[in-house]
């Protein structure tokens, strides 16, 4: 007596039997699920399928750049790593004549950590869309490649083509 949690290879979920005349009939299959709108529950977290980039205040982070939509994220980012390389002289410094005093420098550090991180992943959707881009270029042009290739076989074939009817009239 086997049962579908013995068996070596249980039988398949009662939903196949949905597909059974996808064979002969391919449009007989049910349309998949629509899209979750809104948040849903996954692995016991709420997530939400907006995509939106917490602010620093919404995650109790001090920001140390200028607020607002319009900021130079370049020029912010190379402020941000001079103060990160100063703080990081500071830690050492500390480290050498009070080490008990590390701490408050070691916060510092990570606050300039947390604001690049956040300017960082400001540049998501930009990347994702050059990337896009990139892709996109790239698969135009191996396509045009290939209708290249297929045009320079045609030719061959129309010149081999010609050259055995050249070849056949000079036999007879």
């Amino acid at each position: 007596m086997t049962t579908a949690t013995s068996s070596s290879y249980p039988p398949p979920p009662p939903y196949y039997r949905l597909y059974k005349d996808y064979e002969r009939d391919p449009a007989s299959a049910p349309d998949p699920p629509p899209p979750i709108q809104g948040a849903f529950p996954l692995f016991g977290a709420t997530y939400t399928t907006d995509v939106v980039l917490p602010t620093l205040e919404d995650q109790g982070v001090r920001q140390l750049y200028p607020k607002g939509p319009n900021i130079d994220i370049k020029k912010e980012l190379r402020s941000l790593n001079r103060e990160l390389q100063l703080h990081i002289l500071e830690l050492a410094d500390i480290l050498v004549e009070r080490p008990s005093q590390y701490a408050r420098k070691v916060e510092d550090i990570s606050l300039i950590f947390k604001n690049m991180h956040h300017l960082l992943n400001s540049l998501r959707p930009h990347q994702a869309r050059a990337t896009l881009i990139h892709i996109l270029e790239r698969q135009i042009q191996r396509r045009k490649q290939a209708v290249e290739d297929i045009k320079k076989r045609e030719e061959a074939r129309r010149l081999l083509k010609e050259s055995l009817q050249i070849v056949d009239g000079q036999l007879r």
